[in-house]
């Protein structure tokens, strides 16, 4: 077997083991999965907590149609809410609602907590975490603003 599919074989493993973490904790405390937690979390970083679906599904790499399929739950539960440009109606922003602005800080402390104990039960340092950072970059990863994946 080559480096290249073993590598990627175990990155994939490790993304499907890190999803369902992440699921379980986000899901079993706010009930949310972590689709819908990075899809806030997007629309939180975003100016005045309000993107347009096409900007969101984008920053996402999804597809617009993914995206409102993700979205529809959120608005449901009264996260999320629709609205639309005064000038252009065919545009369509997803905004944070004031309920899914304190709820996405809820469900970030349970995503730092979550993330904290991964790393910290395998005691990673500071540089390996900004050399991982960095090295999923490369492989196209995006995270937080700010971190922008170069070793520390």
């Amino acid at each position: 077997m080559s480096d290249a599919l073993d590598a990627s074989l175990r990155l994939i493993r490790a993304q499907a083991a890190l999803v369902r973490r992440f699921d379980a904790r986000l899901g079993g405390l706010h009930g949310v999965s972590l689709a819908d937690f990075t899809m806030l979390l997007r629309l939180g970083q975003a100016p005045g907590g309000r993107m347009r679906r096409v900007d969101l599904a984008e920053a996402l790499g999804l597809t617009a149609s993914g995206v409102t399929r993700g979205l529809a739950p959120l608005e449901r539960i009264g996260l999320v809410t629709r609205e639309s440009d005064a000038r252009d109606a065919r545009v369509a922003y997803a905004s944070l609602t004031g309920t899914g602005r304190l709820r996405l800080k809820e469900m970030l402390a349970t995503a730092e907590e979550t993330a904290a104990e991964i790393f910290a039960g395998r005691a990673w340092s500071e540089e390996e975490l900004g050399l991982l950072s960095a090295l999923l970059t490369r492989l196209g990863g995006t995270g937080l603003p700010g971190h922008g994946g170069a070793p520390r």
